[in-house]
C-alpha cells in the first residue's frame, strides 16, 4: 500500500477520534464550545486530505486507487457525516452517559424503508461529490494511462450504486419484518 493508502487510514481514524473527543468534551467534562469546535472541525480532515492527495498528483504520481478512494472518502464524508456524526453521538448518550431517551430507533417496515431510502439519496450525493472529484483530477492529470485507475473507480462505484438501488427497492417491496422470539415448547 502507498502512503496516500496510510493517509486515508489516518484520516478515517482522526475523524472518529475528533468525534469521539468531541462527544467526551461535550458530555462528559460539559465543554460545550470545546466539543462543538471539534465536531465541526472534522472537514478539516477531509480538506487535508484533498490537498495531500493533489499534491502527490502534482507531482507527477501515477493514480492508483488509493487516490481513487480518497475521493470516494470524501465524498461519503461530505455526504454522510453529519449523520454519522448524530449517530455516534446517539448511541455515545445512549451507552456511555446512560440516558435511556436516547436510546436507538429500532424501525420496521416501510419507516425502515424510507429511512434507508434516505441513506440512499446521501449516497447519490456522495457519488457525484466523489465521481466530480475524480473527474477534476482526470482533467488535471491529463494522461489516460495515469489515470486508468480513477475512470475504474467511477465503474465500480457505479455497480455498487446500482446495487444499493436494489436493495433500497427491495426494501419498499418486501418491508423489513420485526424478528419474533423462538418459543420453546
Amino acid at each position: 500500500m502507498n502512503y496516500i493508502g496510510w493517509i486515508i487510514i489516518a484520516c478515517e481514524v482522526s475523524f472518529w477520534i475528533v468525534i469521539l473527543l468531541g462527544l467526551t468534551a461535550r458530555y462528559l467534562l460539559q465543554f460545550q464550545k470545546l466539543g462543538f469546535i471539534l465536531l465541526a472541525s472534522t472537514p478539516i480532515i477531509d480538506l487535508l486530505l484533498i490537498i495531500i492527495t493533489s499534491i502527490d498528483l502534482y507531482r507527477g504520481a501515477s493514480a492508483t486507487l488509493a487516490h481513487g478512494i480518497a475521493a470516494v472518502y470524501i465524498g461519503v464524508s461530505l455526504a454522510y457525516g453529519k449523520s454519522m456524526i448524530n449517530w455516534m453521538d446517539e448511541k455515545f448518550q445512549f451507552y456511555i452517559m446512560k440516558k435511556s431517551s436516547a436510546k436507538p430507533v429500532k424501525r420496521y417496515g416501510i419507516p425502515f424503508a424510507r429511512h434507508y431510502g434516505k441513506g440512499f439519496i446521501k449516497h447519490v450525493v456522495a457519488f457525484i461529490i466523489g465521481v466530480a472529484i475524480l473527474e477534476m483530477m482526470i482533467i488535471f492529470i491529463q494522461d489516460p494511462q495515469r489515470t486508468e485507475a480513477l475512470n475504474t473507480m467511477v465503474k465500480v462505484w457505479l455497480i455498487v450504486l446500482a446495487i444499493d438501488l436494489y436493495i433500497t427497492s427491495s426494501y419498499f417491496i418486501w418491508p423489513k419484518k420485526e424478528k419474533t422470539a423462538k418459543k420453546l415448547d
